[in-house]
């Protein structure tokens, strides 16, 4: 398992690797661009709820060692991305990125690029293959980082708010099914209801505009509330 990832601007992928594993290994003993290779991600709920597993990913492509000069890029783009000293657990602040990679002999942490070909995902919008450009042109989304977080705390404190939204349901009975908020981004949020004669079904809830940070997510919040509860 990698210990970060990131994605460069140009869509390649950069992945922080313990020195000892297998990917390491194979990346430093095989010829540029020789090396095959593929990334599963898996996207777990991280509330309780039936069937958690929201979404796969695959991305196929050539894995090779990162040398030269894009060693302090890519290990400067990591750190920025990712909090790769906390993760690690070094405990001591670095003069750089770079010195994530220094030591005696084998290096204790070794920078893998993985030039991306395919890329396919089988989530809750459905199965489809990506385009490796879209994937170099996708901004991340601002609710992610706090994405688990906000779903615990949706699910403990306000369990009956997100059980109120099955009024905004039209015609489908939801009264009196389990609701559990399953997914959150900048364009709303996804809750799934079970427990009930209708079954098990999930129910996407729209915010009237984009989120763009964390105040826009409270305000569209509370406005969706304010719909369910009149």
């Amino acid at each position: 398992m990698p210990v970060a990832r990131t994605v460069t601007p140009d869509g390649d992928v950069i992945l922080l690797v313990s020195g000892e594993s297998a990917a390491a290994r194979a990346a430093a003993h095989a010829q540029d661009d020789d090396l095959t290779a593929v990334i599963e991600i898996t996207d777990v709920a991280p509330v309780s709820v039936p069937h958690r597993i929201r979404g796969r990913a695959w991305l196929a492509g050539w894995l090779t060692p990162v040398r030269g000069d894009d060693r302090p890029v890519c290990a400067a783009l990591l750190a920025e991305r990712r909090p790769v000293g906390e993760l690690l657990g070094l405990g001591e602040s670095l003069d750089s990125p770079a010195d994530l990679l220094r030591g005696g002999g084998r290096p204790a942490w070794m920078m893998l690029r993985l030039e991306v070909g395919e890329i396919s995902v089988d989530d809750l919008w459905g199965a489809e293959q990506v385009d490796p450009d879209d994937l170099a042109a996708a901004e991340p989304d601002p609710v992610s980082p706090h994405e688990a977080e906000l779903l615990q705390h949706l699910h403990a404190a306000h369990g009956d708010r997100i059980g109120e939204l099955c009024g905004l349901l039209g015609a489908r009975e939801a009264r009196g099914m389990s609701a559990v908020p399953l997914s959150l981004d900048r364009l709303g949020l996804r809750v799934r209801f079970s427990g009930g004669a209708a079954g098990s079904f999930d129910a996407r809830f729209d915010f009237p505009e984009t989120v763009a940070d964390i105040c826009g997510l409270r305000r569209a919040m509370r406005t969706l509330f304010a719909a369910a509860s009149h």
